[in-house]
């Protein structure tokens, strides 16, 4: 279709025409036009949310209407008119109904008197017309809007009606034939007098008042036709990521990527530090060495600082990358502070503490089971790194069978303690490790089934914070990896002892313990062989005292706690995600953001493990893992 050319007075841009032929075929429009203009529709909704006024003014009424999938930012009613009157007539020819919501901020709020016994509440206008959906529509974000909480105050919501449009002189606001609902707040967002932002305010204001627009259209639509019934409202968002949400992702990825926190906080002298340790009787602490830093810690937290999320155009991801820069930054601070008490602090804010309700868990676990003499006496078959590699080989190749994108490496390593470590897409194995043969499998489960799989899940869905890690994905994470060793048939009493002690281990270091007073009281208090409770504090001690082991136990607890209450474990395998995140993937998924996951793990193939997995979802304990 040819741009038409603009005709005297005629205030509908030259590049409409096209625009409305990509709408007509079902195809995303997206066009800037001046003065901060912007037409954006990623998909056919019965739906335009508006904002009418200069880039630089009312920013919060401008960032909740381009926070939709259907938006237009207009410089004046004239233009906004013109296109509106376009844009309505193709979308409802197409879907069969259509409704404007246009956002505004009132001009001033009614601050709070100074010495004031109570905080008055903020005003909130909806403006409506009387058409029967257009009132359903105006009563469910009233309804929506009266439960907003800014800084203390309560929202004061009033409907007012619309005037009749009137035909003569310029218009003063926005009038049209189509169902219209105009929403206008008062700006409690900013300080009084001095304009400054309450950032936190603004954030949630834009948040709570997109939510309330949208549980509106989703009411409009219903009321006006059965062909949109969703499962909820959140589906009407966006289903097309802006680049600025790629260029943020990348850019955080990047970040993250530079380091390794693990291993940067990871001793490389294990094997002489428990002979020293030995040596000296077990009464003195031993010397720890870790891998030089190459990391630049002030570079990368001025990178991390200066990325910019305010055009990602969207309150949902713009949470989710604010709160995994928060936890970079924490991560970050953690490895300058290495080997200091500062460590220890970050780790606590970055992990937790551990709270009495975890350590009662623990301590009941470590009480009523003992030590499996049997499979840590000198008779028990073990396996060394070479069979492992072999083992971890095997399983990733099948896992590429299912993706050929699954391109997992193995790595024997000379400086890390026993055992096995994922590093992004790697599998990393200490040449000292050397497991139980009935262990192999459960624990390539928990490292490739879990760690690996969500890790390449993540990078195939487009956004790579998926793959390193949505904030505060790891206790989940790990404790669906150890939930993996249970269905694949290698959770032992020896195990689920280790996790227990890692708990009680990680309290007594933030209680102050030094080292050797927490390996006598896993040796003398709990029974732990010298070896194993050295390994143990090791990894609690690392770095200067690393609260992240508690995290095992705790994730296992949520992860049944889930399971019981009837949750599902499907979501885990898209990426690296926790509980708390999952009402964010459903909505990425209704949206269209996200798809299914790439792979699966192969240890849910077995009839065993599905059997373990419905009794899980009828409710167990942790000891109930060992019962069998």
């Amino acid at each position: 279709m040819t741009e038409r050319e603009a005709m005297p007075g005629d205030p509908a841009p030259a590049w409409l025409d096209e625009a409305m032929g990509r709408l007509a075929d079902g195809r995303a429009v997206r066009r800037d036009f001046g003065e901060g203009g912007r037409l954006h529709i990623d998909r056919l909704v019965p739906f335009l949310c508006v904002h009418i006024g200069a880039d630089n003014q009312q920013p919060v009424a401008r960032d909740i209407a381009q926070a939709n999938a259907a938006y237009l930012l207009a410089p004046d009613i004239d233009i906004a008119s013109a296109i509106i009157e376009r844009v309505g007539r193709v979308i409802e020819q197409r879907l069969g109904l259509f409704i404007v919501l246009e956002f505004g901020e009132l001009e001033s709020d009614d601050p709070p008197v100074k010495d004031a016994p109570f905080l008055p509440p903020f005003l909130i206008e909806v403006v409506a017309g009387a058409r029967a959906a257009e009132q359903v529509a105006a009563r469910t974000l009233i309804e929506t809007a009266a439960t907003i909480e800014g800084k203390f105050r309560t929202p004061h919501v009033t409907l007012v009606e619309r005037p009749p449009a009137t035909t003569t002189g310029r218009k003063a606001a926005l009038t049209l034939d189509c169902p219209h609902l105009t929403v206008r707040f008062a700006p409690i967002y900013c300080e009084p007098g001095t304009r400054r932002v309450y950032p936190q305010l603004r954030e949630r204001l834009v948040a709570s008042v997109f939510d309330a627009g949208l549980r509106a259209v989703a009411a409009f639509a219903s009321a006006t036709s059965d062909n949109f019934r969703l499962p909820t409202h959140r589906a009407f968002g966006r289903k097309a990521f802006v680049d600025a949400v790629v260029r943020a992702d990348r850019s955080i990825d990047e970040i993250a990527s530079g380091f390794d926190f693990l291993l940067a906080v990871t001793p490389i002298n294990a094997e002489t530090a428990w002979t020293e340790f030995a040596s000296g009787g077990f009464s003195k602490s031993p010397r720890l060495y870790y891998r030089p830093l190459t990391l630049q810690i002030e570079t990368a937290k001025r990178k991390l600082f200066s990325l910019n999320f305010e055009h990602l155009e969207d309150p949902l991801l713009y949470a989710l990358y604010r709160e995994k820069q928060q936890e970079v930054d924490l991560q970050l601070s953690m490895i300058s502070a290495r080997e200091t008490r500062k460590f220890v602090e970050f780790g606590r804010a970055l992990y937790g503490p551990v709270e009495a309700t975890l350590h009662d868990a623990a301590s009941a676990i470590l009480a009523l089971t003992a030590p499996d003499r049997d499979a840590s006496s000198s008779t028990a078959e073990t396996r060394d790194c070479g069979y492992i590699r072999e083992r971890a080989q095997a399983m990733i190749a099948a896992y590429r069978r299912q993706s050929a994108d699954f391109s997992a490496s193995v790595d024997i390593r000379d400086d890390l303690p026993a055992g096995l470590l994922v590093s992004r897409g790697q599998l990393l194995i200490a040449r000292s490790s050397a497991l139980n043969a009935d262990r192999v499998e459960a624990l390539l489960n928990h490292e490739i089934g879990v760690h690996l799989l969500t890790y390449f899940n993540g990078s195939a869905q487009g956004l790579r914070i998926l793959r390193s890690g949505l904030a505060g994905y790891e206790g989940m994470q790990e404790g669906l990896a150890v939930f993996a060793e249970y269905l694949s048939a290698g959770m032992t009493v020896d195990r689920l002892r280790v996790l227990a002690a890692r708990v009680v281990g990680c309290a007594a270091m933030l209680d102050g313990a030094p080292f050797p007073q927490t390996y006598r009281l896993l040796v003398d208090g709990h029974g732990f062989a010298a070896a194993e409770a050295f390994n143990i504090t090791l990894r609690i001690y690392r770095g200067g005292g690393l609260v992240k082991d508690a995290i095992y136990l705790r994730g296992l607890l949520q992860l049944l706690d889930h399971l019981a209450d009837g949750g599902s474990l499907e979501p885990f395998w898209l990426g690296k995600i926790a509980a708390s995140h999952f009402g964010a993937i459903q909505e990425l998924r209704l949206r269209g953001l996200l798809g299914a996951a790439a792979l699966r793990p192969i240890f849910l193939d077995e009839v065993t493990a599905r059997d373990r997995l419905r009794r899980a979802q009828g409710g167990l304990s942790p000891l109930d893992l060992i019962a069998e």
